[in-house]
């Protein structure tokens, strides 16, 4: 285990979604969401591919065993990328961003739905108090007030929440497939899977996209690759509760991008919002590292010595 290299991968994951994110706002008023979903998914496939060979784990990364397991993965994480991405065109970038926190959350709440994992009182209450941080960053907008703008703006806050929606039932296909899929398999065939998923956009608005914004649409689905694999890598680097809660230095480039390319000036509520749903984020990490611990201890104790 190499902790710094994890985590450093994981904060050039997070720089490279975030950067992502905005090329894809740049472009949003020209290029439809599943259009975006497309070429990221598309043109990150060379990228996963080259990444597989030097890894020596081609062969391992295109054997599947559950294709229906891969197939609902892939629909769920389709749903989630063109959901965000479409919220991408309503809402500021660190609003997107703090709203998609919501999706770990959901996922311990599915996980007890559908998977009947046991959620104990410091889960639920921590669930709660990050909600209750979402409604926070949405509450100037569910009154949708008098303007177009601001129904507009409640229109993309609905997008991006059933995006995280999809991205944590994205997450539960995921924990499912680990039990017979590699990663290296889990992460090439998503691209694919994706990539074939949203052609079913094509008759809703598809563009001929002038030079530059192809190019940026190829470069969205270069950085979607490579940020990919520094996730990836940042898990096998390090253990997952110390290199998680670097999730959310997402929000600190997401003010950054937002302020400096797009004007945008974040709000007193927004911050006070993300700020709970981050705690709540990372109270649920560091107790899954603490019942990690307990159970690794209780199966030492449990081994016979000899």
């Amino acid at each position: 285990m190499r902790p710094l290299r994890g985590i450093i991968f994981k904060l050039l994951s997070v720089t490279l979604f975030i950067m992502m994110s905005a090329l894809i706002k740049y472009i949003s008023d020209e290029v439809p969401p599943g259009q975006a979903v497309f070429f990221r998914s598309f043109f990150a496939i060379p990228v996963i591919l080259v990444w597989l060979i030097l890894r020596r784990d081609l062969k391992r990364g295109l054997r599947v065993t559950s294709v229906f397991g891969h197939v609902r993965r892939g629909v769920s994480g389709t749903m989630a990328m063109g959901l965000g991405f479409a919220g991408l065109a309503y809402l500021p970038l660190p609003e997107v961003t703090a709203l998609g926190y919501a999706a770990p959350l959901l996922t311990v709440i599915f996980a007890a739905l559908i998977l009947g994992e046991k959620v104990r009182l410091f889960r639920i209450s921590t669930v709660l108090l990050g909600l209750a941080g979402v409604l926070v960053v949405l509450s100037p907008r569910l009154g949708f007030g008098d303007s177009p703008n601001d129904a507009a703006a409640a229109f993309g806050a609905m997008l991006v929440l059933g995006g995280a929606v999809f991205a944590a039932l994205a997450q539960i296909a995921t924990r499912a497939l680990v039990s017979t899929e590699s990663t290296s398999a889990i992460v090439f065939c998503f691209s694919v899977t994706a990539s074939v998923i949203s052609l079913a956009s094509l008759p809703f608005g598809w563009v001929v996209p002038e030079p530059a914004t192809a190019a940026i649409l190829v470069l969205i689905g270069l950085i979607g690759g490579f940020g990919q694999i520094l996730l990836t890598s940042s898990y096998r680097e390090a253990d997952a509760s110390l290199v998680a809660p670097f999730d959310y230095a997402s929000i600190l480039f997401a003010l950054a991008i937002g302020y400096w390319v797009f004007d945008e000036v974040p709000t007193v509520t927004m911050l006070a919002g993300a700020a709970l749903v981050i705690l709540a984020g990372v109270l649920i990490i560091w107790r899954e590292h603490r019942l990690g611990l307990e159970r690794a201890r209780q199966r030492k104790a449990m081994t016979p010595q000899g």
